[in-house]
């Protein structure tokens, strides 16, 4: 790695505050919009920009409390029963404020609603939306709420999610669209638990992340050989969560990320460092808005996972060591995924410049599916993997190809 990427690397750590282990509590915005709906970052930019919400909540068969949130309309669209329903699923350390932050007409979740769907955005388990369990407390020291990795997102939150949309809507099917780990839960889901197969009319994996050897995000590329250290280290320290999101961060990134500011194109950077370079597609007045969502909060082991899987070029569970991999599995290695049983239909939309999903490793999962849409290229050669939630004509490039693929599954 370069002096270059070191800096950034160093900075990146700076900004997006890996060394603060404690999260401080966000303070809740007043509501003056609808005092029906608690006041959170999806929902105020929702009721911002005028389309209709409901929330939601459903537990896990393991005890996780996540919260959806529901765009059955707009005024352009009422709503009305029957719709074709999608749900959205984001990426790692971020939340669904990804598919509305763009706002209308930019966005894919109203995009989505402006062509007739009902839209329901995901939220995995540990990020701001999703920090209860029945039992554990997820801000106690050494607890237990965060002996989780994106397995158990695809495993136990996806099914729970997709089973409480399907039930409260009265369609026994809907379309899937996911960015980045939402696909790769997506893909733990449709393998593990391959019934949930028939209730995918398609998929659309945007940035699809599975088999990463050839990744180039030097972000990644850091800490993956150390990170078996970085695993033993955090939990001696009884640091279970991987950068929360609270006020000091927000307020960094605004003052250090606003337009004003001579470090705004530093904050830029940093973004670009994770997920490649596109100067074009980034809208920096925007930076202050992302990182006030992102990093959303996550668990040590999602990384961790990730970076088992960069490490051993491999899609597979997760990796506990010699002594509880022969406890789980029965194997002193983690099983492979068996890609082989998912048959639902997917799209994988991909980029030449993504740094976590090299094109490389997109057609290795493609030669796996035995049901495949098909590989889309976004045309500008220059995409990044970021492009595809904050990319500023992520409309064009990428979300009417997606809408036109759903509605032929209709």
């Amino acid at each position: 790695m370069g002096n270059r990427s070191q800096t950034l690397l160093l900075l990146a750590i700076a900004i997006f505050g890996i060394a603060n282990a404690v999260s401080i509590p966000r303070t809740p915005r007043p509501n003056t919009r609808n005092t029906n709906v608690p006041m959170n970052f999806t929902a105020d930019i929702i009721l911002r920009d005028g389309y209709l919400l409901e929330q939601h909540q459903v537990t896990t068969a393991d005890g996780y409390v996540l919260t959806m949130f529901r765009i059955p309309g707009s005024p352009a669209n009422p709503a009305v029963q029957g719709k074709n329903v999608a749900f959205l699923m984001h990426g790692l350390l971020s939340s669904s404020a990804d598919y509305v932050i763009s706002g209308p007409g930019r966005a894919l979740a109203y995009m989505l609603v402006d062509a007739g769907y009902d839209v329901w955005l995901g939220n995995a388990r540990g990020n701001t939306n999703s920090r209860r369990h029945i039992f554990h407390d997820p801000d106690a020291r050494n607890t237990d709420f965060w002996d989780f990795s994106w397995h158990e997102i695809g495993y136990f939150d996806l099914p729970a999610m997709i089973d409480y949309t399907l039930a409260h809507t009265g369609h026994t099917t809907l379309h899937y669209a996911g960015h980045s780990q939402g696909t790769t839960s997506f893909f733990v889901m449709a393998s593990t638990r391959p019934d949930y197969n028939k209730k995918i009319r398609s998929m659309h994996a945007l940035a699809p992340v599975a088999f990463m050897s050839n990744l180039r995000s030097p972000f990644v590329r850091a800490f993956a050989p150390f990170v078996n250290q970085l695993e033993w280290i955090m939990s001696m320290l009884g640091v279970n969560e991987f950068l929360p999101s609270n006020d000091m961060m927000i307020m960094g990134g605004q003052r250090l990320c606003e337009d004003e500011s001579p470090f705004q194109e530093v904050c830029a950077n940093v973004l670009f460092l994770i997920g490649g370079f596109n100067s074009p597609q980034l809208n920096r007045t925007m930076i202050p808005a992302l990182l006030e969502n992102a990093p959303a909060g996550a668990s040590v082991n999602q990384l961790v996972h990730y970076a088992q899987g960069y490490n051993s070029g491999n899609f597979r569970q997760y990796d506990f060591g010699l002594t509880l991999n022969l406890i789980r599995y029965g194997s002193i290695r983690p099983p492979d995924y068996p890609l082989h049983r998912v048959t639902a239909p997917v799209a994988l939309h991909f980029s030449d410049n993504d740094w976590l999903a090299a094109v490389e490793d997109v057609r290795q999962l493609h030669s796996h599916l035995s049901n495949s849409i098909g590989l889309f290229r976004v045309s500008d050669p220059r995409w990044n993997h970021l492009d595809f939630v904050w990319g500023i004509d992520a409309n064009t490039f990428l979300y009417e190809r997606v809408i036109s693929f759903m509605d032929r599954y209709n």
